[in-house]
């Protein structure tokens, strides 16, 4: 498998508060939406790095207590970029989302 973010995945990554890593994955969907419409490519390549990223956080022991929601985000996310058969969830919806990470990220540094 290849890793989009290598420095994350051990060194920085578990560093980081699940605020923060919630914001970063937040980021990377937000580039998935705004690639959307202009390159599948890239839209295709940011969701990757998105899903890294979630794994990522699954992975990280001090967010044992908060994986039914990081799951459930993820599950949620996969259906969206695949085009919303069960949940129906919008590039809006997730943009709201990710928008209350971002700014609690910020309150919090």
């Amino acid at each position: 498998m290849k890793f989009f973010h290598k420095d994350f995945q051990k060194n920085k990554w578990f560093k980081l508060s699940l605020i923060e890593q919630m914001a970063n994955i937040g980021s990377e969907i937000s580039r998935t939406i705004n690639w959307k419409y202009k390159s599948k490519k890239d839209a295709q390549l940011a969701f990757y790095r998105a899903l890294e990223l979630i794994e990522f956080t699954i992975n990280d022991s001090k967010n044992k207590n908060r994986l039914k929601e990081i799951c459930r985000a993820k599950e949620m996310l996969i259906d969206w970029y695949l085009g919303n058969p069960l949940y129906q969830s919008t590039d809006k919806d997730w943009q709201k989302y990710f928008l209350q990470f971002n700014l609690a990220a910020r309150i919090n540094t």
